[in-house]
């Protein structure tokens, strides 16, 4: 069905999300979103999350339908944020925020932290390794959070901060997504990262 998705598991599979057609909006195909949320099956469960270029929400949302707490969405088209709120007003949840604004600016912003962080902006931009600084630098981020990555299969991996370690990847059709770790750190170091 255009401009829809699925939600593969947890309380709502089977239903069907609508979005606009805007260019550039491109939901993480099934298959790459089984795999991922297979990775993330016992973390998933009271994590809160972070959903950034949420575009149909797809990821985020299949991250509350498997249990997380939370997951703030990140949408800078309005009428894409809008079906996004319709959306979580239709299946009735209240763990969903949605933000209208720019991801870089979001990131620039008071930080406050996340266990996993959705990271799938528009391919042609270029600028994943930069996002991936911002959230580590910025504070973003929990002790041993989790970071998705999603690129072109064809372009380079993203240089990682250095307290970051991929742990999965794959690969379906023209995407290629990463999953990633960082080290656990000390709480006084975090906590030292969250004042800059």
């Amino acid at each position: 069905m255009a401009n829809s998705v699925r939600i593969i598991g947890g309380a709502w599979r089977g239903r069907r999300i609508r979005f606009p057609s805007v260019a550039e909006l491109r939901p993480t195909p099934d298959r790459v979103r089984e795999t991922l949320f297979n990775w993330l099956q016992g973390v998933i469960g009271g994590a809160r999350c972070l959903d950034l270029f949420a575009g149909s929400g797809a990821l985020g949302l299949e991250a509350l339908s498997r249990g997380a707490a939370e997951t703030v969405f990140v949408e800078r088209e309005p009428r894409v944020a809008a079906a996004l709120r319709q959306t979580l007003a239709t299946l009735g949840d209240s763990r969903g925020h949605v933000i209208v604004g720019d991801a870089f600016r979001y990131l620039h912003g008071a930080p406050t932290r996340f266990d996993v962080v959705f990271l799938d902006p528009p391919f042609a931009q270029g600028r994943l390794g930069e996002l991936c600084t911002l959230l580590e630098d910025g504070g973003w981020l929990t002790s041993g959070a989790y970071v998705y990555l999603e690129a072109a299969a064809r372009g380079e991996a993203p240089a990682l901060p250095a307290a970051w370690q991929a742990t999965r990847a794959t690969r379906a059709g023209e995407v290629r997504g990463m999953l990633v770790r960082r080290r656990a750190v000390s709480a006084a170091r975090d906590e030292r990262m969250g004042e800059t």
